[in-house]
């Protein structure tokens, strides 16, 4: 399982309305490419977004489902990245005085990437999952008029 956190400046609010605008999923995901449709009630268990991964001309059209939710706290989501499989993605938020950290747990649960050893497979989704998680505290820290420049060179805690 990769594992990964990230302190942003920005409120566990200004991070869930992030996770919770379906149509936003793209801005933030690294590897998705555009949003097709989004069900109704989306952050809600059951509900997906309906997205194309890869670019043109090689979009491949695929669905993520929330699995659990609590709002401002957990998200737990299934993505489904054909012909790999898929993976369950957990996001939590931890408040700090300075706004919060987001942690990013990913773990492949179906398909030929379920079968390739951790040790091959987490340092691909650790490099992803960082950038992914710089996107989002963007995107939160923007919503919050908070923007700032993370510490370093990645900004990540890991």
């Amino acid at each position: 399982m990769s594992e990964n956190e990230w302190v942003v400046r920005a409120t566990p609010a200004d991070v869930f309305a992030v996770l919770a605008d379906g149509w936003g999923y793209a801005a933030w995901v690294v590897g998705a490419a555009r949003i097709r449709s989004v069900d109704k009630g989306f952050p809600q268990p059951g509900t997906s977004i309906h997205h194309s991964v890869g670019s043109w001309p090689l979009l491949l059209n695929d669905v993520t489902t929330v699995e659990e939710y609590e709002p401002n706290e957990r998200l737990v989501i299934k993505v489904r990245v054909w012909p790999a499989g898929a993976g369950r993605v957990e996001f939590t938020t931890s408040p700090r005085p300075e706004g919060c950290v987001v942690t990013m747990r990913e773990h492949p649960v179906e398909g030929p990437a379920n079968i390739i050893p951790d040790r091959l497979y987490d340092p691909i989704l650790h490099w992803r999952n960082t950038e992914t998680l710089r996107r989002l505290a963007y995107l939160a820290e923007s919503r919050a008029g908070l923007h700032q420049t993370h510490p370093g060179e990645d900004g990540s805690m890991m």
